[in-house]
């Protein structure tokens, strides 16, 4: 008996029957060209569709919005065709799929957007410099919203979990995490407003509670995820008390009874650290995913101990793409090639060898 065994029970993540506790971690790949997915994108995910849930990279809920340049979006009907594709390659492996929706806030860098103004919680700009047509430069101090753009972008995440749905799609991920619009009112060190939606915890989640109302009602809760990341550094954030407020948090989403709560258990960058996983398992009582830097037998563990309901794994999914195989066999794995995450084409994307290669 392998001591991986507990990842390839079934388990339910709201309406979402998973094979397995395996899930693809949302990884942005910057191959779909004018924000369109296409076949290349339906290959590569459609070759990952062992796992019991694969979640896209993040996709755009507005125009004018991209943090990367070739990132794709879910807010236009062409954008709508396009996605079936890739959601109908999945399902004819028979795998599950969900979209994380998103909108990166101060990380949108203007020479990206037409010039378009980047937008935030508050007037803080990003202290780094991003990739853009003009090469590396330093973000912009982004403009903070008004209730009614507030308003307006959450109609936004409301139509683009509609449109989700009818790309085909399982579910959708709402991106809570990593420094982008959602954890830009959630963290304070990018929030400093002093209406309804700044001050304390319970201000600071107003804009994530309107958006999960929205997208909850619009397709239904058993099929709506959330991400966030408590301790995560990048993109300049920062949480005084991340214990705290994951509790706080992981509590308050039970209202919600999503489908379920992904979790980032560390920092990218090991600045801060904490155990909120512990937190999250204790306070929230619907389907825990967690995610960073677990190995198949720390994953296993986990879900034998309860401490979780599945893992996501990023990078060992994008090198492997029959990574649930290879676990069960006690394979070796293929090493990613870091000079091709978000270089264009099929080279350290589709080209991975699988095991019975």
């Amino acid at each position: 008996m392998s001591n991986t065994e507990s990842l390839f029970t079934p388990v339910n993540a709201g309406s979402i029957a998973m094979a397995n506790r395996f899930a693809m971690a949302p990884l942005t790949r910057a191959r779909a060209e004018g924000h369109l997915p296409n076949a290349l994108m339906a290959e590569y995910y459609s070759q990952r569709a062992s796992t019991g849930l694969v979640i896209t990279e993040c996709s755009m809920v507005s125009p004018e919005t991209s943090a990367f340049g070739n990132d794709p979006g879910i807010y236009s009907d062409e954008q709508v065709a396009a996605w079936k594709q890739v959601t109908d390659a999945v399902h004819a492996k028979g795998g599950k799929i969900v979209i994380q929706i998103w909108h990166a806030g101060r990380a949108a860098h203007p020479l990206l957007n037409g010039g378009k103004e980047a937008v935030s919680s508050s007037a803080i700009a990003i202290n780094d410099e991003t990739h853009t047509p003009e090469g590396k430069k330093p973000y912009t101090k982004p403009r903070a919203l008004t209730k009614e753009e507030i308003a307006a972008i959450v109609e936004d995440f409301r139509k683009a979990a509609a449109n989700a749905i009818k790309a085909g799609f399982d579910g959708v991920e709402v991106h809570g995490a990593n420094g982008y619009l959602i954890d830009q009112f959630l963290r304070e060190s990018a929030n400093t407003r002093s209406d309804e939606y700044g001050g304390p915890i319970e201000n600071r989640a107003r804009f994530l509670f309107e958006v999960l109302t929205a997208v909850t009602e619009e397709i239904g809760a058993d099929k709506v995820g959330l991400r966030l990341s408590p301790l995560n550094s990048f993109q300049d954030m920062k949480t005084e008390d991340p214990v705290g407020w994951t509790a706080w948090l992981a509590k308050e989403l039970n209202r919600f009874d999503l489908a379920y709560l992904h979790i980032m258990r560390a920092d990218f960058f090991g600045v801060q650290k904490a155990d909120v996983v512990t937190p999250a398992r204790e306070n929230y009582k619907g389907h825990l995913m967690v995610n960073m830097g677990y190995s198949a037998e720390e994953a296993a563990q986990a879900i034998t101990d309860k401490q979780a309901d599945s893992v996501a794994f990023g990078v060992p999914v994008l090198a492997n793409p029959d990574f649930p195989e290879r676990v069960k066999a006690g394979a070796a794995l293929n090493e990613p090639n870091q000079n091709t995450f978000y270089t264009p084409g099929a080279e350290g994307y589709t080209d991975y060898p699988f095991l019975d290669a």
